[in-house]
């Protein structure tokens, strides 16, 4: 598969320094934008519907999941440049890799339901097709591996996965339209984006009991970890701000404002200055800076851009934006 021209007729290197990878659901393409320069400089073209995206865990390879097309993509997570593509994967919405892994996840938001995976490394061997709904979206996972969870956005629940098992262990209600879930330091709450309120609720998953609400602005909906030990943002897609969640304290410590209609998926740079948000009303990827809490760039990319990946970021299994 070739690589399209970039912005103002750039053609894009392979062999280029690093590059952000940015996909564009309403498009079928993915951005790639240069790390040093911050410009564009091309685009490949992806299944339909490509909404998110994680890489493996050796990190050799990025999967970009078309959920339409119900198939995988796998890039070169430095270049853009496609290495493999994986048929038969319906409806792969989000996606995720147990903390071991050795399971492989997907959601499948249009079918209502779940498809778990064995993982060994490079084969992903389908382990069972779970019934799930309505509307499963995003997912978390417990340290051990065990259990994952898992948001139903029209049924307004919370559901729990035995992954040894393949079974359903419980559902709870949590409210309008869960949507992003974020596991906070010891497994000890998990914490939920309402996207049909104003909030992020917190679980305590092992008694299923909602123990607290923290207001955070209208369409609570992702979570990206600011990587010091105590803070994740959450964004809030209707408000068109970003807030900052105390882990410890459990309480908003403050929301970043003056940002482009429908902040989605969140990456933050190496050094932890900057965090990028793909703007899913807007077509553009914004850059914000951590010191100021201020939007100081905005890029241009394709239609309804959601997932984003930084290679230089350390590996991780958890899901990659929601």
């Amino acid at each position: 598969m070739a690589l399209a021209a970039g912005a103002a007729g750039i053609v894009p290197t392979l062999a280029h320094a690093n590059n952000i990878i940015v996909l564009n659901s309403g498009e079928a393409t993915l951005s790639l934008i240069d790390e040093a320069t911050h410009q564009v400089v091309g685009t490949v073209p992806t299944g339909k519907e490509p909404h998110h995206l994680m890489a493996t865990p050796d990190n050799s390879s990025l999967i970009v999941a078309n959920s339409v097309s119900n198939n995988l993509m796998l890039v070169d997570p430095k270049t853009g440049k496609t290495q493999r593509w994986l048929e038969n994967i319906e409806d792969p919405y989000q996606l995720g890799f147990s903390p071991d892994r050795k399971w492989f996840v997907t959601t499948g938001l249009r079918l209502d339901r779940i498809d778990i995976y064995g993982y060994d490394g490079h084969n992903f061997t389908l382990a069972r097709r779970l019934p799930l709904a309505v509307m499963p979206s995003h997912m978390a996972f417990t340290n051990d591996s065990k259990t994952v969870f898992i948001t139903l956005q029209v049924s307004g629940e919370l559901a729990a996965i035995d992954l040894p098992t393949q079974t359903v262990k419980w559902k709870m209600k949590v409210g309008k339209v869960p949507a992003g879930l974020w596991m906070t330091p010891g497994d000890k709450y998990l914490l939920v984006g309402m996207t049909g309120a104003d909030y992020v609720a917190v679980v305590d998953w092992r008694n299923q009991k909602v123990v607290k609400t923290i207001v955070t602005g209208n369409g609570a909906h992702n979570f990206r970890s600011l990587d010091d030990g105590r803070h994740v943002a959450v964004s809030n897609r209707v408000a068109s701000t970003i807030s900052i969640i105390d882990e410890d304290t459990l309480t908003n410590t403050g929301d970043i404002t003056g940002l482009l209609p429908g902040p989605d998926d969140m990456e933050l740079s190496a050094d932890k200055r900057y965090l990028w948000v793909t703007f899913r009303f807007a077509k553009h990827v914004g850059v914000i800076d951590l010191t100021t809490h201020k939007l100081v760039q905005t890029i241009l990319v394709g239609r309804s851009p959601h997932g984003i990946y930084f290679f230089d970021r350390a590996p991780v299994t958890a899901p990659n934006g929601a």
